[in-house]
């Protein structure tokens, strides 16, 4: 089988074979639909585009789906970012986070709605995403793209709740000014706190708002 970029290494497999515990014999690896599904995010391509190389794209398809639906790709990722914390001498529930949304475009098919972000001129979709300091994901959410983030953000932020026990604030830019802080503060007991950037400078620095 031909070797991709986007190929999980031995180290990274046997690190996801412990978690599946999935010995069953197949006429197609794990791993095989691992890379595959890899390929597919990595380069964007259709199902049907799939290399020949990978297992059938309706069989990568139907364990992309399964796993999807019944948690396995959430639980794996769950797990590995815990593991990654604890490798670099962290806690595995963050004390801080921070919050962004990406708008990105799209084409007219799929189930979820569109929107222009007029700010950011693009028509589709906006990712609302929480990461911690080390900018492993937390938290993301997906919706319209003409959908301002202060009303927006609430929603990626209850996917926080009851599963961080140590996260006491969460970082913004200004896009999240207004009643979210408070409605944060009142629903979770968190703090977020807003960051602008000075205008005189041109490097990125962190300037707490006091808001």
């Amino acid at each position: 089988m031909k070797t991709y970029p986007s190929n999980l290494t031995d180290s990274q497999w046997n690190a996801i074979l412990d978690i599946l515990k999935d010995k069953r014999k197949r006429k197609h690896s794990l791993r095989e639909i691992f890379d595959a599904i890899f390929y597919l995010l990595k380069t964007g391509c259709q199902w049907r585009m799939l290399p020949f190389d990978f297992p059938d794209w309706k069989l990568v398809y139907y364990y992309f789906t399964k796993w999807k639906y019944d948690g396995t790709i959430e639980m794996i990722h769950e797990i590995l970012r815990d593991m990654t914390r604890k490798k670099a001498g962290r806690n595995e529930s963050p004390s801080l986070a921070i919050i962004d949304s990406q708008s990105v475009k799209t084409t007219r098919s799929g189930g979820l709605c569109r929107g222009i972000d007029g700010g950011k001129k693009t028509k589709g979709r906006k990712r609302q995403i929480i990461v911690d300091t080390m900018g492993l994901l937390l938290a993301v959410v997906i919706h319209a793209a003409n959908e301002h983030d202060s009303k927006s953000a609430i929603n990626v932020i209850s996917e926080l709740r009851g599963r961080f026990s140590r996260l006491i604030k969460i970082l913004a830019d200004g896009g999240y000014r207004g009643e979210l802080i408070e409605n944060t503060r009142k629903s979770y007991g968190w703090i977020v706190e807003v960051i602008l950037r000075k205008d005189s400078t041109k490097k990125f620095e962190v300037i707490p708002s006091g808001g």
